[in-house]
């Protein structure tokens, strides 16, 4: 089992041993101790109240500036202090593998049984290739390491690859971990992989390393005690992708149903590299967001008919009989049926064969794939769709395509050929943390009866906010949100989706 590891970095022992009692009351297995965070550190006087009284197993690291720490004396000192933990009954000590002989043989004869000594490496600017991986394992293991551990930095995601090959073929214990939000799911996914731990906050700003969870969301969010050899691989596909909550949503979802699968989220800077080397088929199936869901068809070995109409992915199932990559569009449902109901509620009518939008202007903001997706939604339900971006030839376009008319954001400002037409923010403007932008002035939202943000964090951005005061009934982000998610767990599982829950878990998360 991967143990769960909390980085204790507090500048007082006295505030190390609340964190301690924290860590422990979260679920952790054990704390790591970063002596070199102490502001004022006397080993004789601190080490018996860490180690001597300890909650839980601890894992003792005194971490120099030149290893990324912050101790800047000599090792002498350094040494004896690690000693002395050692003695004390310290579970693990992690020593760097750059004076590990030295230290292996300081402790020659002296090792409790329980004991176990960590030997460490980090790269703090990328992540050697396999070879140069496997040789530092070789190298590791042959200081005298009980258990291996090795930290890079990614620059890519599809440098977590390399990590996760290393780890499954180590033959002694491996804790191998991918620093940055490229590397998250280095941190998520130890279990599945084999690793020997991995490290959990107690918050943000606690952090040992970039790159960290909570160890909250480790258990809460991920499930990470359920993940296991066999568990399937769900993720979101976008950049950026932190802000998002469908691992919260689609986390939840599986759980519910008890499906052994975890859905992380994965920043790609490109998704045909990510593709590729993320080809097993234990990667069941992506959501795609900004900016990938256009280039998510040309990756796909089959397009559903309406995905390639819109010109748009954002599902991608990688089919487990032969590996081939099926992509779907679950986008333009889950907004276009936000609106309808939005209007409908505004209205108080019931659902009626023909939809509030026919006949009506619609008029969207954005040109890419959501933009595509509502594009193509509204054209099917007897609008009269205009397409408004920064680039006039991406708007000109997709109106083309659809049989639309296209503008400037700048001639939005005055576009007024009616009174009562719907608006639809499908860019980004506005998302946290920029949440004092809005892709329309104010003055201009009077002609609006309908706005719709495809941005749900914040859940009321400034464009809902404005619309609202000017009078227009305001559909959130969020619905489409959930809906599009819906979908999405019904391609992912073949299940109809717990939407009672799903709504319930959003409202908790946003």
């Amino acid at each position: 089992m991967t143990l769960l590891c909390v980085p204790l970095v507090a500048k007082t022992v006295e505030q190390m041993m609340a964190d301690m009692a924290a860590a422990k009351a979260c679920g952790a297995d054990l704390v790591e101790i970063r002596l070199d965070h102490l502001s004022d550190f006397e080993p004789r006087r601190d080490l018996p109240l860490l180690v001597g009284d300890r909650p839980l197993p601890v894992l003792v690291t005194y971490r120099p500036k030149w290893e990324g720490g912050e101790y800047e004396g000599d090792d002498k000192q350094r040494f004896e202090a690690l000693c002395l933990a050692m003695e004390l009954g310290a579970e693990y000590v992690d020593v760097e593998l750059k004076v590990a002989d030295d230290f292996v043989r300081l402790i020659s004869g002296k090792k409790p049984d329980n004991f176990k000594l960590i030997v460490s490496s980090h790269n703090y600017q990328s992540t050697p290739s396999s070879e140069e991986l496997s040789s530092l394992v070789a190298r590791i293991q042959a200081a005298g390491a009980d258990i291996v551990k090795i930290a890079t930095t990614a620059v890519d995601i599809v440098d977590v690859t390399r990590m996760f090959q290393v780890i499954v073929h180590c033959q002694v214990p491996m804790i191998g971990l991918v620093m940055g939000e490229r590397g998250l799911i280095s941190r998520l996914l130890c279990p599945k992989f084999g690793g020997y731990l991995t490290f959990g906050t107690l918050g943000v700003g606690k952090e040992s390393a970039p790159g960290q969870p909570t160890i909250s969301d480790l258990l809460n969010v991920y499930n990470i005690r359920q993940i296991g050899a066999d568990t399937k691989i769900f993720g979101i596909v976008g950049k950026p992708v932190g802000h998002s909550k469908s691992p919260v949503l689609l986390n939840a979802a599986f759980k519910s149903v008890g499906l052994d699968a975890v859905y992380v989220p994965l920043l790609v800077d490109d998704l045909v590299n990510f593709l590729n080397a993320y080809s097993s088929t234990d990667f069941a199936g992506f959501s795609c967001t900004i900016p990938h869901k256009e280039a998510a068809v040309g990756c796909c070995d089959k397009v559903d008919p309406i995905a390639k109409s819109i010109g748009a992915v954002n599902t991608i199932i990688r089919r487990p009989s032969d590996g081939k990559l099926i992509g779907y569009n679950t986008d333009y449902v889950g907004a276009i049926s936000a609106i309808e109901d939005g209007i409908r509620g505004s209205q108080g009518v019931g659902k009626e064969t023909v939809s509030p939008l026919a006949g009506k202007v619609f008029v969207i903001i954005g040109a890419g794939g959501a933009g595509k997706a509502l594009a193509y939604g509204a054209k099917e339900k007897g609008a009269k769709v205009v397409i408004a971006n920064r680039t006039y030839e991406r708007a000109r376009e997709l109106a083309n395509l659809i049989g639309g008319h296209a503008l400037t954001l700048a001639e939005l400002e005055t576009f007024h050929p009616e009174d009562g037409m719907i608006l639809a923010n499908t860019t980004s403007i506005g998302m946290q943390p920029n949440v004092n932008e809005t892709p329309i002035r104010k003055q201009a939202l009077g002609s609006y009866s309908v706005v719709f943000d495809a941005v749900y964090t914040p859940r009321a951005t400034r464009l809902l906010r404005e619309a609202e005061e000017s009078g227009a009934t305001v559909v959130s982000g969020l619905e489409m949100f959930i809906r599009q998610a819906m979908g999405q767990f019904e391609l992912f599982t073949n299940l109809t989706a717990p939407e009672n829950l799903m709504r319930d878990t959003v409202m908790r998360y946003t």
